[in-house]
């Protein structure tokens, strides 16, 4: 039988099912006027709202956040520099639909480009970088479906990098929503960009065309997208005390739609929910007995934070369980598993995490490791 421990996270979270509390009074989300959406919170990954979250669709510009992604990508393996000189081509000036207005035969500076992606929306900026990357368009695309895989995105297919209508081009609003949270979470510094409300280029001055960067002060991104198959699209992202939601709303039926929806969707996250902290990464749970060490514990708990999403409710405490491994051995690597914590109730279970070595611990001597080995076989019959 595993060894458990009972913990308590007195941090005035709300749980369902703690007695004397009062219930959960949260009301239906609001219904929008949209094919499909999602409400995600960006920093547990935990689904609020979704409605044909997964169904496929055609993405249209959203597309960008895919192409911008990679493109961030490269930058931090150092295989690509906002410094570099992009030489445009022809397809890439000649595409179609919203644009940079970059010119064929010169040169851009990458960073340049990128701005030309995510608030210009620029079609021939995608191409001319996925060019740059990958040496082609559809070389890129293969690249786009790999990273798609990667993160998780099983309902997406990608053939070009701009999100032109295309037969087989298609991904959910739950896939856009990853891959949004992947962007903040693994790129911060660049994600600054997704905020600009204005970028000029060649003396041509262009407004983001995300309407909620004018109206909601904690909206700092992501991206539009509009076809005439994808209507209009929105992934948007807001934080307000500590709290950080992404927000994906599909087939709207206008520019002020996609706005008006996505900001229900979000006020009724922040409004409802919140983010909460439950442990910090090296915070220490407990002192577990180890066997045939040089020390006979170790400390346990976790590499990283350990954040739920919560009902923005009070409540005295969380009830949490630590279950560790029966009989713990030596040698011990820092980062190990050694058991997980659940936290919540057998009916209201909030998260299971892993919980791991924060410490090693050297195998003992011949005499100490006989010693315990003879301990722990009397401790076992009894």
């Amino acid at each position: 039988m595993k060894r458990l421990l009972s913990l308590f996270i007195f941090a005035c979270i709300f749980v369902t099912s703690t007695a004397n509390a009062a219930p959960s009074l949260i009301p239906a989300p609001p219904q929008l006027s949209a094919n499909s959406y999602v409400l995600m919170d960006a920093y547990t990954g935990d689904v609020l709202v979704e409605h044909n979250s997964r169904e496929e669709l055609p993405p249209a510009s959203l597309t960008k956040l895919m192409t911008a992604y990679i493109t961030e990508y490269e930058l931090a393996k150092g295989n690509i520099s906002f410094n570099d000189q992009v030489t445009i081509s022809e397809k890439a000036w000649r595409m179609e639909g919203s644009r940079m207005f970059v010119r064929e035969g010169t040169q851009v500076r990458l960073e340049d480009l990128m701005r030309g992606i995510i608030i210009q929306s620029g079609n021939d900026a995608s191409v001319a970088v996925a060019e740059h990357i990958a040496g082609g368009e559809a070389a890129f695309a293969d690249l786009m479906n790999q990273h798609a895989k990667l993160l998780g995105m099983n309902n997406s297919h990608f053939v070009n990098s701009t999100g032109f209508p295309a037969d087989g081009h298609y991904s959910s609003a739950y896939d856009i929503a990853l891959l949004s949270r992947a962007t903040i979470v693994h790129f911060p510094e660049n994600y600054k960009m997704y905020s600009e409300k204005y970028f000029t280029y060649n003396d041509i001055r262009q407004p983001n065309r995300n309407k909620l960067l004018w109206r909601d002060k904690t909206v700092d991104g992501l991206k539009t997208g509009h076809t005439d198959a994808a209507g209009y699209c929105l992934a948007a992202s807001a934080v307000r005390n500590g709290t950080r939601l992404i927000a994906v709303v599909m087939g709207t039926n206008s520019d002020e739609a996609r706005a008006s929806e996505t900001q229900k969707l979000l006020n009724y996250g922040f409004r409802y929910y919140e983010t909460r902290k439950l442990y910090s990464a090296g915070q220490v749970l407990s002192d577990a007995r180890v066997w045939g060490g040089e020390a006979d514990t170790v400390k346990v708990g976790f590499a990283d934070d350990v954040l739920v999403t919560m009902p923005r409710q009070n409540a005295d405490s969380i009830p949490a369980s630590l279950e560790l491994a029966p009989e713990i051995e030596a040698p011990i690597a820092a980062g190990d598993v050694l058991g997980k914590i659940i936290v919540g109730t057998a009916d209201n279970v909030l998260l299971e995490r892993e919980v791991v070595a924060l410490e090693p611990v050297a195998e003992g001597g011949f005499f100490k490791r006989l010693f315990d080995k003879v301990k722990l076989f009397f401790m076992n019959l009894f």
